[in-house]
């Protein structure tokens, strides 16, 4: 169906937004705040936390009458709350990457983004590229942290005051070389590794390995089967594993400017699921297989068991529905199901061969995390942003965080009560203390219309948190974040 897209009504903060108990946890304009401090709410900051928290996502959706069509194409904002002896200071701010401020300067949105298209005229669609949101996540480095969006090369800001550089090229991106917001950093090396789908005559897989300073050292491209979408990939050891799902682009109309990317994506559960094991030293391919169909945006980790099979932590949905739920969230009126559940996959390396496929947790849930000290390795728990018991999932974002237990195949869970959405937990380790953790998130209250950043122990996510900070404004609900200790 081809997209007409045109400009609608301003929705001031969203008055119409899903449901009207989470309005504002997508609301737009959102007002910027230089490095600010924090007021403690309740409890108090654990001695042992220390080190900044950086969250990424989309914070306006709207500009000059004219809204953005899916949730992923809004311009990416940046918070940051740095933790000290001196208690917490925050700052939030757009990414000001060129496309934002040729809008910001027009006063109206210009550019085509995943689910939007440009406005005006075919002609001047035909003009116009894909505006770099920079609204994903983020990679700290040692001296910048990186704004991530797939599309594209990443922005560099500065880490405590959240000014926007530039784009990044870390040695070698250029061109059509794209750099995905999941990248995977190995705890024992410091080494990260990451890719990027480009497109030739079918896709391309470019996958990279940098050293710790984020620098690209290594760089393989793969041709793939047709042009499929790939948001997440895998560490498991000597190994980086990608689950292609079978959704696949037709790029003809994409090109005409007749569709958007994402209105040109198909589901096609004939293809099944593809497998690519690379080594990860040397990014060559191991081993492709093939299983039955399903989609995933993320996974939770991956490790190699004492037999040699690689196990992975998964949030899987049975098709690919989950893209038109993301859409309408940006229409303000949701109405479609999509759950994803987590599931363990256990998988031969040497011939891609799946060998069992497990639920773990029945309930809906999405953002699987662990200790960032454990990625690529066994790790006995997963955290999760998941569904209050007994609500609507069609109609209300995510109420509650939880933690699986691997081995005892339990779960905890943190409920933030009625009309409290909070973002994906984040992992802090305790620098005091290498057995305690601390899960951090930030809160939109339905019911004071204000976010906060809530600290739970990571042991005890079902009591109170342990310290809740109150923020300047409003911080819409987004996508991902990470923790830089001091």
């Amino acid at each position: 169906m081809v997209s007409t897209a045109q400009p609608t009504q301003t929705q001031t903060a969203w008055s119409k937004a899903i449901p009207p108990t989470s309005t504002n946890a997508i609301a737009q304009p959102i007002k910027e705040f230089g490095l600010t401090p924090l007021s403690v709410i309740s409890g108090a900051i654990p001695p042992g936390l220390r080190g900044s928290l950086y969250r990424n996502g989309p914070a306006r959706l709207e500009r000059g009458g004219y809204d953005a069509q899916h949730w992923f194409d809004g311009d990416g904002a940046i918070l940051g709350v740095h933790f000290s002896d001196g208690g917490a200071t925050g700052a939030y701010r757009f990414v000001q990457t060129a496309d934002y401020q040729a809008e910001a300067q027009a006063g109206r949105l210009l550019y085509g983004g995943y689910g939007t298209m440009p406005s005006g005229s075919l002609w001047d669609r035909l003009t116009k590229g894909t505006k770099n949101a920079a609204n994903t996540s983020v990679l700290a480095l040692s001296d910048k942290l990186l704004a991530l969006w797939e599309g594209g090369q990443p922005h560099a800001l500065d880490l405590q005051t959240l000014e926007t550089s530039g784009i990044e090229s870390l040695g070698q991106l250029g061109g059509e070389k794209r750099y995905s917001a999941h990248p995977k950093r190995d705890p024992q090396t410091g080494e990260i590794f990451n890719f990027g789908v480009g497109y030739g005559k079918t896709g391309i897989l470019h996958v990279y390995r940098s050293d710790k300073t984020g620098q690209i050292r290594q760089h393989n491209a793969i041709a793939l089967d047709g042009f499929p979408l790939i948001h997440d990939f895998v560490l498991a050891g000597p190994y980086l594993i990608f689950f292609i799902p079978p959704v696949r682009l037709n790029p003809f109309p994409v090109l005409l400017k007749l569709q958007s990317y994402s209105d040109a994506l198909t589901w096609k559960p004939e293809l099944g699921t593809q497998i690519l094991v690379l080594d990860r030293d040397t990014l060559a391919v191991v081993s492709r297989g093939e299983a039955d169909p399903w989609y995933q945006w993320h996974f939770g980790n991956g490790y190699v068991d004492p037999n040699g099979v690689v196990v992975v932590d998964i949030v899987r949905y049975p098709d690919f529905q989950t893209n038109q739920y993301l859409q309408e969230v940006a229409t303000g009126k949701t109405h479609t199901i999509a759950q994803g559940t987590l599931w363990q996959l256990r998988l031969q390396p040497e011939s891609g061969k799946v060998l069992a496929m497990t639920e773990l947790l029945d309930r809906g849930c999405e953002f699987p995390a662990v200790n960032p000290q454990e990625v690529g390795q066994a790790s006995r728990f997963t955290y999760l942003s998941a569904h209050r018991p007994g609500i609507d999932i069609s109609q209300e974002m995510f109420g509650a965080i939880a933690r699986f237990d691997h081995q005892t195949g339990q779960s905890m869970t943190a409920d933030l009560g009625d009309r409290c959405y909070p973002t994906e937990p984040i992992y802090a380790p305790d620098c005091e203390n290498s057995d305690q953790g601390w899960i951090l998130t930030v809160v939109f209250d339905g019911k004071t219309d204000r976010s906060e950043v809530q600290i739970f122990a990571s042991d005890r996510l079902n009591d109170a948190p342990v310290c809740r900070l109150a923020l300047p404004s409003i911080i819409p609900l987004g996508f991902h974040g990470t923790w830089k200790p001091n």
